[in-house]
C-alpha cells in the first residue's frame, strides 16, 4: 500500500461555492438595484436618499459590499498563491489587501448610514 502525501489547505470546494453564492447574491441584488432606480420618480438627491431610508435597502447593499469583498478576497488569494512564490512577499500582500478590504467595507457602512 502506498501512502499519499496529501498537501494544500482544502478550502477549495468552500471557497469556490461562497464565491458562486456571493456571485448569485450580488447579480439578484444588481437586479432588484435596478429596478429600484429605474422606478424612482426623478434622478434627484432626495429620490436617492428616499431609496435608502429603509433599513431594508440600506441592509441589502451593505451585503451586497460584503459579497463583493469576499469575492475578491477569494480570487485575489488565489491569483496570490498561484503565481507569488515568495512566502514573505505573499503573506504581505494579504494582510494589505485584507486590511483594504476591512476600511473599504467600514467605508461603505460609514456612506450607508449616513444618508
Amino acid at each position: 500500500m502506498v501512502k499519499r502525501i496529501v498537501v494544500g489547505a482544502h478550502y477549495g470546494l468552500r471557497d469556490w461555492i461562497g464565491q458562486r453564492a456571493s456571485a448569485v447574491y450580488m447579480a439578484i441584488y444588481t437586479v432588484i438595484f435596478a429596478i429600484a432606480a429605474l422606478t424612482l420618480p426623478e434622478m434627484s438627491y432626495e429620490a436617492w436618499s428616499g431609496l435608502f431610508s429603509g433599513g431594508l435597502m440600506r441592509f441589502l447593499t451593505f451585503l451586497f459590499f460584503l459579497a463583493l469583498f469576499y469575492h475578491a478576497w477569494i480570487g485575489v488569494r488565489d491569483i496570490f498563491m498561484d503565481y507569488i512564490k515568495p512566502t514573505g512577499l505573499r503573506l504581505a500582500l494579504h494582510v494589505v489587501v485584507l486590511f483594504l478590504l476591512f476600511g473599504y467595507a467600514g467605508w461603505a457602512a460609514q456612506i450607508l448610514w449616513r444618508l
